[in-house]
């Protein structure tokens, strides 16, 4: 997750021979859309949920042994820690889709936004900033391209789509596109960086929420980084768009 970061350092010190923290946003200006930017992935996750039922064969399961996560676990913790792991599971004070999502945020904002902002400072750091006479639309959705283009790889080798490498890297392009406008306002909003990363921090932490009260369907048919969340996303765009006009605001 830091080669973006290395790259914008690269791009920025050695070859443009410019300032780096200052110009790629890397300060900390807090206001109420550091805040607001944390609650915009769980909000995603519990609409995304939603809009995941409409799906055939989905269904809402109050039983996380019946959920999608455990189909998850059992395929990524060997059999023999299985047990261990249900156990563990069962002896939870709140339902695991409520401890995924407190915990999530919380996490996004601290440990998760550490990792989030290697890759924030090439995307809402360096990008933004070469690409901000495109305007605030246009240059959101080239960042979300080349964001989402970024993932190929990984999704290649069966990360975030298993069973689905090829329809995965169309999926996740379309949803970083759409997704890079949430994001990127408030990037644009608090002036930093940070602020992004904690946002992509607390989106990487409630990721797997609808999979803990959701059954039936598969990466591509559920939960944020599916086709639900993407109808979701375009949902918001549409919001977004009605709230801050066709200009949209300048960084």
């Amino acid at each position: 997750m830091f080669t973006p970061f290395l790259a914008a350092l690269v791009v920025q010190r050695l070859v443009c021979r410019q300032p780096f923290l200052g110009p790629l946003g890397l300060v900390v200006r807090p206001n109420r859309w550091y805040v607001a930017g944390l609650f915009v992935p769980p909000l995603l996750a519990m609409l995304s949920a939603a809009a995941s039922l409409l799906v055939p064969g989905v269904t809402l399961s109050a039983d996380i042994f019946d959920a999608n996560i455990m189909k998850t676990l059992g395929e990524a913790v060997p059999s023999e820690q299985m047990a261990q792991v249900r156990r563990q599971i069962a002896s939870l004070p709140l339902h695991p889709a409520w401890l995924i999502l407190v915990g999530g945020t919380l996490v996004g904002a601290t440990v998760n936004a550490v990792a989030a902002l290697g890759e924030e400072v090439g995307w809402r750091g360096l990008l933004y900033m070469e690409l901000a006479h495109l305007g605030f639309w246009r240059s959101s959705w080239l960042i979300g391209l080349v964001w989402g283009a970024w993932h190929a790889p990984m999704i290649l080798n069966g990360y975030n789509y298993p069973g689905h490498p090829v329809a995965g890297v169309a999926l996740m392009v379309v949803w970083a596109i759409l997704f890079s406008p949430l994001i990127g306002y408030v990037r644009s909003r608090t002036g930093s960086v940070v602020a992004a990363a904690m946002m992509h921090g607390s989106l990487n932490g409630v990721g797997m929420a609808p999979a803990a009260i959701l059954t039936g369907g598969d990466s591509l048919t559920t939960g944020i980084l599916g086709i639900p969340g993407i109808g979701v996303l375009t949902v918001l765009n549409v919001c977004l768009y009605f709230f801050i006009g066709k200009k949209g605001v300048s960084g």
